[in-house]
This record gives structure tokens, C-alpha cells and sequence, in this order.
């Protein structure tokens, strides 16, 4: 049903009611007032004719019947349109319209009643007559046949105006609710011809004047918008699940069947010698613990790629960098890591993601910067630098050659020795990206081996549109050249 529908069928069902309730109430105040105007009519009569009904009972009761019958006639013709009934010690004097004789009257009345009579109603007073050798009781009354009939009058009216604001009310609420929700329709025809799934184009919505109208506009526009932006993800999200795969499947497929020869190996030959036996067992190790690095490192890599802006909050960059420091001594007891940390250095991040970076920072150094003697030195320094804050991880190896730092930090990209699995650096530029920051290595200023320093912006900001750096290695160098130039 069409809400100008409801409104009109609301309308004409309670205008009546509201009509009838009125009009019962206004019944109520025309007879109470109509009520009143009747006894003080009496009151007025009977103020009136009192004098007379006193000289009426004097005479009657000194035996002066000719007296008696003048002042009876002066009596009924001061009465005028009421009727009045004089009760006396020995007798009684009526005249005008009054209930029969044989219908009891109250014996007393502090003011005026309703005596009813075969099927009349009327209004009486009674007023006690006393004096000089005189007692009595005159009563005056009056039909209120003229009340009932004015008030039959008003409920017959008040009726056929509730009767007649039935539908006249509903029509024009009707009416009126059809006007109002016009931009409503206009609105709903709109959004009607719209499909996320088929088209680009979105809701266009004029100003109509209707706030609820504009509000409803703007609350579908940004459903709206909200959808394309979820379906962006669900898009991405795929896109990730899929080069997830396929990454998984070309990188792990060279490891298992190394694996999967061993294997063969122990099996076709359960007397093989110690040492070559040995040897194979030493292979699976190292295989399987690339498997699981690999594997690692491509769920953190998804879920840099994933992260949502809720996730992001005040991180303590001098705190991450100790906490990660501390678990690479817990890793490797034998190395010398140091940390020169400015307290209080704060950056908008992702906890998780910033000590994803450290961690990989620190795991390559360790991997790939010992000295000539296979000794391992590390230095880690967080400072802030104007509107920035540096990390910088020093290491004493051999360096990285020139010609290797602008593909370094490529997916899959490793050294001739290296038995990594070619994401750790991928992943700190990732996470570098996701903080709107970016990664650079150099040569360590105070002689041999590399730097690499990594610049977060202190300022708050919008999490990069392209995060694709599982989508591929063609994706991930547009989206690492990119925080390059910007570095």
C-alpha cells in the first residue's frame, strides 16, 4: 500500500473520531449550560411569584375564599410560561404545566431536580413559603422537552459532520500526501535504475526542499559508495587469492620436488651410508624450513594487502624497535645488536605491519651483513627527522651492489647465496608503502657494509589506492618505483 495511501486511510479514520469525541464534549458543556440557564429561570419565577403564594396561604387560611381565589389568579398569571404548585397546611393550589398530581415529589430539595412523569422529564424548585400565621411549600415547574430538543439537534449535526470529515479529510490528506511524497517517488524511480553490477553511473539527486528526502539521498549515495569500495576490496581480495596461489604454486613447486627426489632417495635406499644419509636429511631440513618461510611470508604479504584503515592507531616506533631488537638477540645470542632509540617517537601505523618491517630488517641484516670473519654487528637508530621518523638498520657486510638496489626489493628476488624466499624485503617495502613512507639502502656512512633507512611520515593520511604487491612482480615494481620517487 502507497504511503499517501496510509496517510489518507489514517487521516479519514481519525478525523472522525477527533470530530466525535469534540462533539461529545461539546454536548456535555451545551447541556450542563442549557442546564443552568433552566434554573435560573426557575429561581427567577419562583423569586417572582413567592409573595404572591405567601398572600394566596394567608387567605386561604383566614376562610376568605373570595380573597383566596383573586390572589390564586394574580399567582398563575405572575407564573407566566412555568408552572407552579402551592402545598399548604389544608390545601393545595396548582396551575400551568406540571407533572400529575399523583407523582411523588421530593420532600426536601436544596435546589433544583428532575421529576419525570410517563415518559416526561421536569425540572422543579421547591421553595418553603413561611410568615405570620402561614407555613407552606411552593414548588415551580418547567418541561425540558425545549433542551432535549436542541440537543438532539446538536448530536445529529455533530454526527453528520463526523460523517461528512470522513472522507472529505481522507481525500485531502491524500491529496496533500501525494504532493508530499512526490520527490520521495522521484527519489525511489532513481535508485530503482540503478545496477552496481552493470553500470558506473550513481544515484543523482537534486536538493528537493524535503529534508528527509535529501537525507534519504544522501544516506543511498553513501550505501552507494561504500559499496563500490567494498566490492573494490572483494575485488582486490580475489585478485590476492589468486596470485597467492599461483605465487605459491611456482615457488613451492622446486623445494617439493627437491623434497619429494629425498624422499625417494631414503626410501629406494634404506642402507645408504651415514654421511649420505646425513646429507639428505640436512636437505629435507633446509627445504622444509624454506617451505615454511615461503609460506609465511606470503600470508603476511596478503595481509598487508588486506589491511583495512580501522586497524590503525598511535604507534610507539622507539618501543616496536626495542621489542623487535630484543627478539633478534633471543634468535641469534652471538650477534652484537645495538639500538639508538628517541623516546616518545610516535607515527600513525599499523603495530603488526611496523613490526613486520623490523623484523625483516633485522633477519637480513643478520643473514646478510656479517664481516668477512662471519661475525654479525648491527646497528638500529629510530630518530625523528622534521615531520618524519627514520629507521636505520646498519649492518658490516659486504654491501648491496648498485646495480642491485633498484631490485632488491622485488618479489622473489634473491641473491646468488641467498636461501631466503625473496619476500623479506618485498615485505618491508610493502609495509613501507602502507605507512605512506618509503625504503632506501645505501652504504653505511662510516665504512663497509649497507644502510637501509626507512622514512614513516608522522601526519596521518589515507592508506594507499594500489596495494598490489602480491598481484604480481610487474605490480609490486609500479607500486615500489613509485614510493622510490617519493623517497
Amino acid at each position: 500500500m502507497r504511503l499517501s495511501t496510509r496517510i489518507g486511510l489514517a487521516v479519514g479514520l481519525t478525523v472522525p473520531l477527533l470530530v466525535l469525541a469534540s462533539g461529545w464534549l461539546l454536548l456535555r458543556l451545551v447541556a450542563q449550560d442549557l442546564r443552568h440557564e433552566e434554573d435560573d429561570h426557575l429561581r427567577q419565577r419562583a423569586t417572582a411569584v413567592a409573595p404572591d403564594a405567601r398572600s394566596l396561604l394567608r387567605a386561604a387560611a383566614a376562610g376568605r375564599p373570595r380573597a383566596a381565589d383573586t390572589r390564586e389568579r394574580q399567582l398563575y398569571s405572575a407564573a407566566l410560561d412555568v408552572g407552579v404548585r402551592v402545598v399548604g397546611p389544608t390545601a393545595t393550589f396548582s396551575g400551568g404545566p406540571q407533572p400529575d398530581a399523583s407523582v411523588a415529589l421530593p420532600a426536601r430539595s436544596a435546589g433544583p431536580v428532575t421529576v419525570r412523569d410517563a415518559g416526561h422529564s421536569w425540572r422543579a424548585l421547591a421553595v418553603p413559603i413561611r410568615g405570620p400565621r402561614v407555613t407552606g411549600t411552593l414548588w415551580v415547574f418547567r418541561p425540558d422537552t425545549a433542551d432535549r430538543t436542541q440537543l438532539r439537534l446538536v448530536r445529529r449535526r455533530v454526527v453528520l459532520t463526523a460523517l461528512l470529515a470522513a472522507p472529505l479529510s481522507g481525500l485531502l490528506a491524500w491529496g496533500v500526501a501525494t504532493g508530499a511524497t512526490g520527490p520521495l517517488r522521484r527519489l525511489g524511480r532513481r535508485a530503482a535504475g540503478l545496477d552496481p553490477r552493470t553500470s558506473a553511473a550513481r544515484l543523482d539527486h537534486e536538493p528537493t526542499g524535503v529534508r528527509e528526502v535529501d537525507d534519504l539521498a544522501v544516506t543511498l549515495r553513501t550505501v552507494l559508495a561504500r559499496y563500490d569500495e567494498q566490492a573494490a576490496r572483494t575485488a582486490e581480495a580475489l585478485q590476492t587469492a589468486r596470485s597467492f596461489s599461483a605465487a605459491a604454486s611456482h615457488e613451492l613447486r622446486t623445494p617439493l620436488m627437491s623434497m619429494g627426489t629425498n624422499l625417494d632417495i631414503l626410501m629406494e635406499h634404506p642402507a645408504l651410508p651415514e654421511p649420505d644419509r646425513t646429507e639428505v636429511l640436512s636437505d629435507l631440513r633446509r627445504e622444509h624450513a624454506r617451505l615454511l618461510g615461503l609460506l609465511l611470508m606470503l600470508r603476511e604479504l596478503g595481509r598487508g594487502d588486506l589491511v583495512e584503515a580501522e586497524a590503525f592507531g598511535t604507534v610507539d616506533v622507539a618501543e616496536t624497535a626495542d621489542a623487535a631488537v630484543a627478539e633478534a638477540r633471543r634468535r641469534d645470542p652471538h650477534a652484537r645488536i645495538t639500538l639508538r632509540a628517541e623516546p616518545g617517537l610516535t607515527v600513525p601505523g599499523w603495530e603488526p605491519g611496523l613490526r613486520l618491517l623490523l623484523d625483516n630488517l633485522l633477519v637480513n641484516a643478520l643473514a646478510h651483513g656479517r664481516d668477512p670473519r662471519g661475525g654479525a654487528t648491527v646497528d638500529v637508530g629510530v630518530a625523528g627527522d622534521g615531520g618524519a621518523a627514520v629507521i636505520t638498520v646498519d649492518d658490516r657486510g659486504p654491501g648491496v651492489p648498485a646495480e642491485a638496489r633498484g631490485w632488491i626489493f622485488e618479489r622473489f628476488r634473491r641473491g646468488p647465496d641467498s636461501a631466503g624466499s625473496g619476500l623479506g624485503l618485498t615485505l618491508v617495502a610493502q609495509q613501507a608503502a602502507l605507512h605512506r613512507g618509503s625504503v632506501t639502502v645505501t652504504d653505511r656512512p662510516e665504512g663497509a657494509g649497507a644502510r637501509f633507512e626507512v622514512r614513516l611520515p608522522r601526519a596521518g593520511g589515507a592508506l594507499p589506492e594500489r596495494r598490489d604487491w602480491l598481484i604480481g612482480a610487474a605490480g609490486a615494481n609500479r607500486s615500489q618505483s613509485s614510493h622510490k620517487d617519493g623517497s
